[in-house]
């Protein structure tokens, strides 16, 4: 089982990589570079796979505790986690071929970007404050 300290830890390189890329990105000369790629699907790994680890580690010995309350908030992150991936295979089919950036409009590339940041940075802020008390309850 992977400990919360790990999860936050992944979230704090989430942050870092989404702080950095938003330089990168609102760059015009430099946000479909090979470098601003490689760490743009970075960040993109990162957040599939800490959504994969508390999938595998927290959400079931929530779902079986015997709190509704502990239970009730797996389901919320679980239907939350479900969202972000549908957003997130949207982005990447509208804006990514092959490991690469395709920008042919800077600017909605940009908007788009920004939405979805925010949508993880918010998720972030949730797993802080709503879902590591609640798992750390569970165990």
């Amino acid at each position: 089982m992977v400990s919360i300290d790990t999860l936050q830890d992944q979230n704090h390189k989430i942050a870092e990589l989404s702080n950095v890329l938003e330089v990168l990105l609102r760059n015009r000369e430099l946000c479909d570079t090979q470098l601003t790629c490689d760490i743009f699907f970075s960040y993109v790994d990162l957040v599939k796979e800490h959504l994969s680890v508390e999938e595998r580690n927290l959400y079931q010995p929530m779902l079986t505790h015997s709190d509704t309350a502990v239970k009730k908030v797996a389901d919320q992150f679980m239907t939350g986690s479900s969202e972000i991936k549908r957003v997130f295979a949207q982005y990447l089919k509208r804006w990514c071929r092959k490991k690469t950036l395709h920008i042919k409009n800077h600017a909605k590339f940009i908007n788009d970007t920004d939405d979805m940041f925010e949508l993880v940075w918010k998720r972030i802020v949730d797993e802080t404050e709503k879902l590591y008390p609640m798992a750390r309850k569970a165990m």
